[in-house]
This record gives C-alpha cells, structure tokens and sequence, in this order.
C-alpha cells in the first residue's frame, strides 16, 4: 500500500504491519538521510474517511510526527534532518531509524496536524504540506519535481500490475487488490538514475 524513496537508494517497499493499521519501514544508516518521500503505491487507496499520519522513531527518542498522506494529497517530502540535531547524529553512526505510518480517521489525521503546527510554531520537518500560496520558492521546486517523479513511478509500475491467481493463497481469494514486481522498481529506479546522470531532468 505504501513505498517510501530515500534519495540514492532503491525504492522501499519492505512494509512490516506491526498493528492493525500501524506499518513501518526499517531505514538503515538514517543519519546520512537528509529527506524523504513517502506515497500511496495506488494499488490501495484508503477506505473513505480515513487518512495515516507519518512519523519518525530515532534510537532512545520518541516518535515524532512528521506529516500525513490522503487520498487527496497521496505523496509527501519529510526532512529527516530537522529531526535530530547534528551532535545526536554524530553520536550514533550507522544506526536504523524506522518510519511509522498509522492509518487513522481524518478528523483525527487533523487534529495531530493542528497540534504538530501549534507545537513547532508553524513549522516542522515537512518540507510539502503546506497550503498552496504559502510555499516558498524552493519548496515549489521540490513539490513540482516530487509530483513529476512519483507520477512517473507510478505510470511505470501500474504498467507492470497484475491481478493476483488463486495460486497466492489469501491474495487469490478475490480481493481487489493488484500485484506489482520489485523488479519493476528497480527498474525504473535504475532508468531514472541514468536520467540524473545524462542532465536529462
């Protein structure tokens, strides 16, 4: 239901469900990220209602929010960065963070962001989730390429999305669900690469 891109890496979609609705994903040697995008992979579209909040858990800290993805607004950039301050990341090399993501009613999706505003001042490790109008410059660069590459993403991994068979146990069993190959991640991850490197973006 849910990928994440870690600049330089291949796209994640390793998803571990820990509750019901609450998922994470292992980010390995999180103190060299310094964003993040995280989106719906548009095979499963949240139930009508309903929205996740994303949020971040350092080694010996708290979660902490970071934003929220809907059906409305499927894709968002975090900065890892604002989150742990250069003399914590120094001190713990190597180390894993992990991403969570809970799925939770939209009034209460707003209710934490309200609170999440209200305790950073109007700020806060989100780098696209303010209202159209109050962005700064950079911030609409970032937006308009993280919409560009997620759509081209997603364009080139629903080419490749299959029903699944009876063949796949509970997946077969008539759910609508579609299957989509890793390898058409890295496919596509390797592609845009090569882009990056030929100046073609």
């Amino acid at each position: 239901m849910f990928g994440c891109i870690v600049a330089g890496r291949l796209v994640q979609t390793n998803l571990q469900q820990v509750d019901v609705n609450k998922y994470v994903f292992e980010l390995p040697d999180a103190h060299n990220i310094n964003h993040i995008v995280v989106f719906l992979l548009g095979t499963v579209p949240f139930e009508p209602g309903y929205a996740a909040t994303v949020h971040l858990l350092w080694p010996n800290k708290s979660w902490q929010m970071l934003g929220a993805l809907s059906n409305d607004k499927p894709s968002a950039i975090f900065r890892l960065k604002a989150t742990i301050t250069p003399e914590e990341a120094a001190s713990m090399p190597g180390v894993n963070a992990e991403l969570g993501i809970s799925i939770e009613p939209i009034q209460a999706v707003e209710q934490q962001l309200q609170q999440m505003r209200q305790q950073s001042g109007g700020s806060s490790a989100v780098v696209v989730t303010q209202q159209q109008g109050q962005q700064n410059p950079s911030a609409q660069v970032v937006r308009q390429f993280a919409e560009r590459t997620l759509q081209s993403l997603f364009d080139y991994a629903m080419s490749f999305a299959t029903r699944p068979d009876a063949s796949m146990g509970a997946f077969g069993s008539g759910a609508a669900v579609q299957v989509l190959p890793v390898k058409a991640f890295e496919d596509w991850y390797n592609g845009f690469l090569r882009k990056i490197q030929r100046g073609d973006l």
